[in-house]
């Protein structure tokens, strides 16, 4: 049987001498080629982040950035931190009051409590809850919903442990990235938790089901470069040669998770099968949201939906419903109102946009959608929309039979849509006229500033 390799991702240091880097480059060397100790983590934490950062993205006009989001990471651990030690649940003072949001207790806004009260709400504002969090949305939100399911109690979690293990989960994305960051993983985890309430899902799932979709939404891209696949195969970065190309930053993402499972200790009360089948089933829905994979997961619900074979009371079904709640809950922000929506687009495609800057810097093949002189934003939304959104929402409506989250969730995709259209029609318009203008003799009628498209003009 093959051996586990487990991995931890972590924050970039600096700071550490020339010595130390080269002690710890043999140490991530031997700890790849060792595969006979499943259950040995290495010394030191290996992401994938600080290969990129220091060798290829860490450019003179990001180091202020760099230095901006370690003050940010700081002080968010400084607040976590006073947390733990003033939260009256970790001094064993817990409210018996049902339903009681103990796990935010005084310490923290009442406006964030009175968020978490509609987290199931569709039009949950994520951005303004990691505000109100100060900068905490992914720990504060999973405590809250382990609370709601009772799963703390159910599984006898420690809360020391679990708190360890949120707060390495919330540490391990990076701020630095516009959409790959912590956010975007509790926006994924309030998503799920919506479809985990869907009537004909609710009623099946087991609590060890709830268990593993949120906490796979939760840690779904955790440690992400901020580059897609592509990006690492042509640098040839270890991860891509680690997992031979195939999956490569879906099964970084479930190493490292195992990596912070086993690191915090979450899961060593319970039995060896159990904690390990959990690490499996993990990693089989962290890997479902490989977009490559994309029909493969489409063509088998479809199939399941028309020969109406779909039989939630077996594990396999259930498992399967988990995946496609996941991929739903990954890309559905078209699915939310125009403002949310219109914020994720942006950061996606800044992501896009920063990673064709480095490609064309190194003189690279500038990967699709990743060159801001020819993909616009709306373009890329469109596209989007129409060949990975529709086609996955049109199918989870047909399985929730329409429920009235997914009727709502569909009228907004069908007017983002509509709108993100309008915006590629007007600019490829102003496009075509400004080329016109310049092709005129000067002194010609066409002189006078460049148009601008106004967005509040685009009904």
């Amino acid at each position: 049987m093959s051996c586990l390799m487990v991995e931890r991702c972590g924050a970039v240091t600096f700071e550490k001498s020339e010595t130390q880097n080269a002690t710890q480059v043999r140490m991530l060397a031997d700890g790849r080629q060792s595969t006979c100790h499943p259950v040995v983590l290495l010394a030191e934490r290996r992401g994938s982040f600080p290969l990129i950062d220091l060798r290829i993205l860490k450019t003179s006009d990001q180091r202020g950035e760099v230095e901006s989001s370690t003050r940010k990471k700081v002080k968010r651990l400084l607040s976590f931190q006073r947390y733990c030690h003033s939260s009256r649940l970790l001094r064993g003072d817990v409210p018996q009051t049902p339903g009681s949001l103990h796990l935010l207790d005084e310490d923290y806004l009442g406006q964030a409590v009175h968020m978490l009260s509609k987290v199931g709400t569709w039009n949950f504002d994520i951005f303004l809850f990691d505000r109100l969090t100060n900068g905490n949305s992914l720990v504060m939100l999973m405590c809250h919903l382990f609370n709601v399911y009772g799963l703390i109690h159910h599984f006898q979690l420690d809360m020391v442990k679990l708190h360890r293990f949120l707060g390495m989960l919330q540490e391990g994305y990076h701020s630095q990235n516009p959409y790959h960051n912590a956010v975007h993983a509790a926006d994924v985890t309030q998503a799920m938790y919506c479809y985990l309430k869907e009537p004909r899902l609710a009623e099946q799932l087991s609590l060890l089901d709830v268990f593993l979709g949120l906490t796979a939404a939760a840690a779904h891209d955790v440690d992400h470069p901020g580059v897609n696949q592509p990006f690492l195969v042509k640098t040839r970065h270890h991860l891509a040669s680690l997992y031979q190309n195939t999956s490569v930053l879906e099964s970084h993402h479930w190493r490292s998770t195992v990596g912070m499972l086993r690191e915090s200790g979450l899961l060593s009360h319970l039995p060896a099968d159990l904690s390990q089948d959990i690490e499996q089933q993990l990693g089989s829905l962290i890997l479902a949201t490989d977009i490559s994979r994309q029909n493969e997961f489409l063509l088998t619900f479809r199939e399941h939906l028309e020969n109406q074979d779909l039989d939630l009371t077996l594990a396999s079904h259930r498992h399967f419903m988990l995946q496609i709640a996941l991929k739903c809950a990954d890309v559905c922000n078209p699915c939310r109102d125009w403002e949310l929506s219109k914020q994720w687009s942006e950061r996606v495609c800044e992501e896009f946009y920063r990673q064709g800057d480095v490609e064309k810097k190194f003189e690279l093949e500038i990967s699709p959608l990743c060159n801001q002189q020819t993909d616009s934003v709306p373009a890329i939304q469109t596209g989007f929309i129409s060949y990975i959104v529709e086609p996955l929402f049109e199918e989870w409506q047909r399985f929730t039979q329409p429920s009235l989250l997914s009727q709502t969730m569909t009228g907004h995709l069908k007017k983002n849509k509509a709108r993100w259209s309008r915006l590629r029609y007007a600019q490829a318009s102003v496009d075509v006229h400004s080329c016109s203008r310049d092709d005129e003799p000067e002194g010609g009628e066409g002189g006078g500033e460049e148009e601008e498209i106004e967005e509040e003009n685009i009904p």
